[in-house]
């Protein structure tokens, strides 16, 4: 299972700058444009993605961070948003790469973000989650590129295993 996980992180980052080549190829007000998505534009959105993953991350761990609104806007400006963005995928690689599989198996405790719910469950769903929350707004935010007219990359899982070899073997 550890592997899957270290191969969804790498997948995570790899996307992430992707994606964030392409955004910063945007003049500002196309970037910040409120398209009808969730978020509203690519730069809400990118920020929301920030957002969940710090707010997953201190559930985790217990360190860190952790913004008390899902739309809250992290950063302003495109640059240091994908500063942050880079650390943030780092840290999430490292905390995979840290895991055991006794943990992996285990439990973890937190309070849900809209309503205060106490939530105990066990860790593996949660990461499975939590990566698959980062696939599906990533994927409005290449919808929204496309939109824009903008060559957005790839963002096949089977291409970054081509790519870097990881989850072939």
């Amino acid at each position: 299972m550890k592997q899957h996980f270290a191969m969804m992180a790498g997948y995570n980052a790899w996307c992430n700058e992707r994606l964030y080549e392409v955004a910063a190829q945007l003049p500002n007000a196309d970037y910040r444009a409120d398209r009808g998505a969730f978020f509203k534009s690519v730069h809400g959105t990118l920020n929301h993605l920030l957002v969940a993953d710090r707010i997953w991350m201190k559930r985790f761990t217990g360190e860190g961070a952790a913004p008390s609104q899902l739309d809250a806007i992290l950063f302003e400006a495109l640059p240091e948003l994908r500063a942050a963005r880079q650390t943030e995928d780092e840290r999430i690689v490292a905390y995979i790469g840290n895991l055991s599989e006794a943990a992996l198996a285990g439990q973890i405790r937190y309070h849900t973000i809209v309503n205060r719910t106490e939530i105990q469950q066990p860790l593996t769903p949660a990461l499975v989650h939590f990566f698959n929350h980062q696939t599906h707004h990533r994927g409005q935010v290449h919808c929204l590129l496309t939109g824009f007219g903008l060559p957005a990359p790839s963002l096949d899982l089977i291409l970054f295993q081509r790519e870097t070899g990881i989850g072939l073997a």
